[in-house]
């Protein structure tokens, strides 16, 4: 089984990949945190010049994108329409999601594969090539947003049939 995470879902398939099933992890634009890291930590200096995701401030405990910079962030190369669906119907995540940290990284044992986003403006393209590289995994770099998998449906789809026959090459 090959685990696929986007953005907060780095994290999750970075400690559920340890699962024996899983044989190898695809990033894409997403967080790949290390031992005792959280996207706190990842988040916590950005680096000079870096964009700074429109997060609003905290609503019951729960983090939402700013609509009206929405589709600049996240899907500046989808079309008004559907960059503003998306904002409308963002899901929110817990702020206390901020703060879990991983205990064992699957990417120290497990191949893994990463698209880095160039024009993504949530994640640095830097901060995934410099997690994309620690884990050691095979990179592949597209131009697009950080919804990249609606943007380019084809290039994200290719990189998990190669993770897939990697794997199988592997096993048989």
């Amino acid at each position: 089984m090959i685990l696929v995470g986007h953005s907060y879902g780095g994290v999750v398939i970075t400690e559920a990949g340890n699962d024996p099933k899983v044989a190898g992890l695809v990033y894409i634009a997403a967080f790949a945190p290390d031992k005792d890291e959280s996207v706190g930590t990842l988040i916590k200096d950005p680096p000079p010049g870096a964009p700074v995701p429109p997060i609003l401030p905290p609503r019951a405990g729960y983090l939402f994108l700013d609509k009206a910079k929405f589709h600049a962030a996240f899907a500046a190369d989808l079309d008004t329409e559907q960059a503003a669906f998306m904002a409308d119907s963002q899901v929110p995540w817990g702020v206390e999601a901020l703060g879990g940290t991983i205990r064992t990284p699957a990417w120290k044992t497990k191949p893994s594969w990463y698209m880095v986003t160039t024009e993504d403006k949530m994640i640095p393209p830097a901060a995934q090539r410099l997690m994309s590289k620690r884990a050691a995994s095979t990179v592949v770099e597209e131009r697009g947003s950080h919804a990249i998998y609606l943007s380019q449906p084809r290039s994200v789809a290719a990189l998990i049939a190669r993770a897939v026959d990697s794997v199988k090459v592997a096993v048989a």
